[in-house]
């Protein structure tokens, strides 16, 4: 991120009668000053005034660690004399809309985190929900009668709806709608209303919250559902 770093010049005060740890002989100023540090989403002042000695022809900077004890006094004495400044914390007004971005993350992250343990469960009970069949429920899907257990070939089906008549153990009691499809339609063309009298014992094979198969202990008979009546 681009940053940019400026001196606010506070006061200079001569330190020639001081001598030069750097170059003997030239003359020093100590340059009293407040940082400013700014970016394009925010401006940070610091409170404090700052100290540095420069050399007063050429304006090089003079390191710490060569101060001599009698300019770190000089600089401390100075320093005592500036009063606290003004300075501080402001976004710029192309760091509000960031600011508010990050405030927005931050605090849908917390909610997401403290929220989850609840929308886990909510949505296990859900799921659990969808996989549990009650008598008198009404799906959609296909239906496969075969003449010998797994061989497609001789086997006969359709689509349409077919009613969970009766539920005795493990075992389920299916009725076919009275109006089956050799071929796929809409469930909305389909009767859902009218069912045979008669119905095909089977079990579940899989009871799944989108997908629900059914099939006789022989196994020639099989039903798929695919999306539960309302």
């Amino acid at each position: 991120m681009w940053i940019r770093i400026t001196k606010i010049g506070i006061n200079q005060i001569d330190a020639s009668h001081l001598e030069n740890p750097k170059k003997v002989g030239n003359p020093m100023t100590l340059y009293l000053y407040q940082l400013e540090s700014r970016t394009v989403f925010f401006v940070l002042k610091g409170k404090k005034a700052i100290g540095e000695y420069l050399e007063t022809s050429t304006g090089t900077r003079i390191p710490k660690r060569k101060w001599s004890p009698e300019m770190e006094k000089l600089a401390r004495n100075e320093l005592a004399k500036v009063t606290l400044l003004k300075g501080g914390f402001k976004i710029t007004f192309l760091g509000w809309p960031v600011l508010l971005l990050a405030i927005y993350l931050i605090g849908y992250a917390v909610y997401e985190a403290v929220t989850l343990p609840a929308q886990k469960e909510a949505y296990k009970q859900k799921m659990a929900a969808l996989a549990t069949v009650h008598e008198g429920d009404i799906y959609f899907g296909n239906y496969r009668l075969y003449k010998e257990k797994g061989n497609f070939v001789g086997s006969k089906g359709g689509f349409g709806w077919f009613k969970l008549v009766s539920i005795e153990n493990d075992t389920y009691y299916i009725a076919r709608s009275v109006e089956m499809s050799d071929t796929a339609k809409p469930k909305e063309a389909m009767n859902s209303t009218d069912f045979e009298e008669e119905t095909s014992a089977v079990k579940a094979k899989e009871l799944e919250p989108y997908t629900k198969q059914f099939i006789s202990e022989d196994g020639l008979i099989e039903f798929t559902a695919q999306e539960k009546k309302d």
